[in-house]
């Protein structure tokens, strides 16, 4: 068998995406502009301590100068950020011109990205800006020389971004089953993202059917937080004020743990075992599997499972819906949500899919993969009404193991439809414009195959199936939409679990997903550098921003390198 070709080389290979997004091709539309939206107003700021100003990309033309510059030195070059400034100042609360003048907004968000991409400490790339060695990065900012921000200055920059994220007010509301009803507040630092996004577009480095058959997966991230764990059951109350008249009650002894009597000077705002930097952080164990359901590597038995492979985690989880392009092989995030880690990630997964709308009106979604974690009646009902194909890992019931039952209910557990007495139908396809996947027993009863289940007392083939007769060729057809006959959907697929198509589809969003957690890993952000909901979400929001830019710069290479050759 050959060995399949990487990415790199797949691309290399693909006239189309060297032809459209060499640098040769792309040279008349540069600069490639930020949008702004519609109804964005323009920063109320008239002055700034900095100012950014695009200075072209000249250099590029010697094409030896590529093989020295970074994915970030061609970002500098390739894009003009000017229309990101009203975006961001008004993510930064900014009403009115008045007061002090800061440094400009695209200077800042150059700075962070700078810093990112180079994996540097925040003292070290404050250093660095100063250094004369890096004054052509300084000029390319936009700051003057000997006048720079402060690190109180970039940890505000942080704090505002993540607080006016969701100062708007905006929720998508999700009704949930035998719950009350849920509001996700709608997240404003993903104009960052989608501004990027358009700017892959610009370039044409999508492919044609990336966009008008789109292939999105939620991809779930934890991150420990700055502060570490001194107590594993603290929530909102271990920040509340404590006296003996209203005693701070104690999680951790409700747990039946040893917990704090909160009775010293120490604990008198805040338990002493909470972490006040940290407030919003949780603590969650997370034991999942990257084996699937369907992987031949899973034991029979879930109770022989390898125990303690899981992780212990203290902090934040970012949910992210990522867009994978299996045409030219590559990925980006689409939109994300911030939370606690030990916050549902159902919940606001639905809410990002319902704001795909607003966010990419044109965007023709097609097939929404995820795993088990997402496998709850909420998600699967929202894909199915935006009329996209369902592939979700199955999430296991204590039911499914009773194989008695199948015949009764009507499937199996991998939601393969079950004849009365215990045969398998066949998948015949999926009818996209009925949203309803087809499948027929193909009279099985009647070729000697062997049931799923055998029933006791049956006769075999039985002679009262009313499905035998000659003028139904196929036997029994069965549509299944939505959900099945009995109203549940929990293990309802819109592709046959266990499929090549099926590991065909899980296999690329499982490749976007590892791709995130991959660059997460290398900016060191798996461990979150700053303290706090705001900083650490508006440093997720910029991460996932600055990994769209990146992923730009390195396929502009990638075609312009084989466009040479």
């Amino acid at each position: 068998m050959a060995a399949s070709k990487s990415a790199t080389v797949d691309r290399a290979q693909n006239l189309d995406f060297v032809q459209a997004c060499s640098f040769s091709k792309l040279r008349d539309r540069l600069p490639l502009r930020w949008p702004t939206p519609p109804g964005v107003p323009p920063s109320p700021k008239r002055t700034y301590r900095s100012h950014y100003v695009y200075l072209g990309c000249r250099d590029l033309q010697d094409l030896q100068a590529w093989e020295h510059l970074s994915d970030f030195d061609l970002i500098l070059r390739l894009i003009d950020f000017s229309g990101l400034r009203p975006i961001l100042a008004q993510r930064l609360g900014w009403t009115s011109g008045r007061g002090w003048i800061p440094f400009d907004p695209v200077s800042m968000f150059l700075f962070h990205g700078w810093l990112t991409t180079n994996r540097w400490k925040r003292a070290q790339a404050l250093k660095n800006l100063a250094d004369p060695r890096y004054a052509d990065y300084r000029e390319r900012f936009g700051f003057e020389e000997g006048v720079y921000p402060t690190e109180g200055g970039v940890r505000h920059f942080l704090t505002a971004l993540g607080h006016h994220s969701e100062s708007a007010g905006d929720a998508i509301r999700i009704e949930l089953d035998d719950e009350p009803a849920v509001e996700v507040a709608i997240q404003y630092l993903n104009q960052l993202l989608v501004g990027a996004v358009q700017l892959i577009r610009q370039a044409d480095l999508f492919s044609p059917e990336a966009w008008a058959r789109a292939l999105v997966c939620p991809d779930g991230m934890l991150h420990d937080a700055a502060s570490h764990l001194r107590c594993a059951a603290v929530q909102g109350s271990c920040y509340q004020p404590t006296s003996p008249q209203t005693p701070r009650p104690c999680p951790a002894k409700e747990k039946e743990q040893q917990g704090c009597d909160c009775d010293t000077l120490a604990c008198a705002d805040a338990c002493r075992y909470a972490t006040p930097r940290d407030a919003e952080a949780r603590f969650v164990y997370y034991s999942g599997s990257n084996q699937p359901r369907h992987s031949p590597n899973r034991p029979q038995d879930e109770s022989k499972e390898k125990k303690g492979g899981g992780r212990k985690c203290y902090g934040y989880r970012s949910l992210s819906l990522l867009l994978a392009d299996p045409g030219r092989r590559f990925h980006v995030p689409l939109l994300q949500d911030f939370q606690a880690a030990n916050s549902r990630e159902e919940i606001p997964a639905t809410a990002i899919l319902l704001q795909l709308e607003h966010f990419y009106p044109d965007l023709r979604l097609d097939t929404v993969v995820g795993d088990a974690g997402f496998g709850f009646n909420v998600f699967l009902r929202t894909i199915h009404k935006l009329e996209a194909r369902r592939v979700v890992d199955l999430r296991a019931h204590e039911t499914d193991k009773d194989k008695r039952q199948w015949p009764v209910r009507g499937y199996d557990n991998r939601g393969r439809p079950i004849c009365p007495f215990g045969y398998a139908f066949t998948a015949n396809g999926f009818d996209a414009k009925r949203q309803r996947y087809k499948w027929f027993c193909g009279k099985d009863c009647q070729r000697d195959v062997e049931p799923v289940v055998r029933l006791e007392g049956t006769l075999y083939p039985p002679p009262e199936c009313a499905y035998q007769a000659e003028n139904l060729p196929h036997g029994k057809i069965l549509n299944v939409g939505e959900c099945f006959p009995d109203g549940s959907l929990r293990l309802v697929r819109d592709v046959p679990v266990g499929s090549p198509a099926w590991k065909a589809l899980y296999h690329r969003a499982r490749n976007a997903s590892e791709g995130r957690n991959a660059t997460y890993e290398y900016w060191g952000l798996k461990r979150m550098p700053v303290y706090g909901l705001c900083r650490t979400k508006a440093l997720s929001f910029l991460a996932d921003t600055w990994s769209i830019l990146t992923t730009l710069a390195r396929l502009v290479r990638e075609a312009t390198f084989a466009d040479t050759s």
